[in-house]
C-alpha cells in the first residue's frame, strides 16, 4: 500500500495552489495505474467480472469519497468502472487527488 493511502484528504479552497509538474510526477509514481491527463486530472479504468462487482466497487468508492470529503467522477457499467478525480476548487490537481487515488487502489486490492 502506498504511503499516500495512509493520508487523509484535507479541505482545499480557491487559494490552494495547483501542483507543479515536478510535484505531479513525484506523486504519480505512487499510483502507477492512474493516468495523469493533461496535468488536470487523474483517470483510471477498473475491470470486474460482472455488473454486480462493478456496482459493489462503486458503492465502496462512494463511501470512501464521503469519508474523505473528496469526490471523484464515476462512470460504470457491466464489468467496468471509470474514475476521474481532480480538485474542483482549483480546477486542477492537488495532493488530495493522489491520496484518494491511492485509497481507491487499496479498496480494489482488498476486493481482489
Amino acid at each position: 500500500m502506498s504511503d499516500l493511502a495512509n493520508k487523509k484528504c484535507v479541505p482545499c479552497n480557491a487559494e490552494t495552489p495547483t501542483l507543479r509538474e515536478d510535484e505531479i510526477s513525484a506523486l504519480a509514481v505512487q499510483v502507477p495505474e492512474w493516468e495523469v491527463v493533461g496535468g488536470h486530472h487523474l483517470g483510471r479504468r477498473y475491470s470486474f467480472r460482472n455488473f454486480r462487482e462493478a456496482l459493489r466497487f462503486v458503492n465502496r468508492v462512494g463511501e470512501l469519497a464521503e469519508e474523505q470529503g473528496h469526490h471523484p467522477e464515476i462512470g460504470f457499467g457491466w464489468g467496468y468502472a471509470n474514475l476521474r478525480v481532480w480538485t474542483h476548487a482549483i480546477d486542477g490537481l492537488s495532493e488530495n487527488d493522489f491520496v484518494l487515488a491511492a485509497k481507491v487502489d487499496a479498496l480494489d486490492e482488498e476486493s481482489a
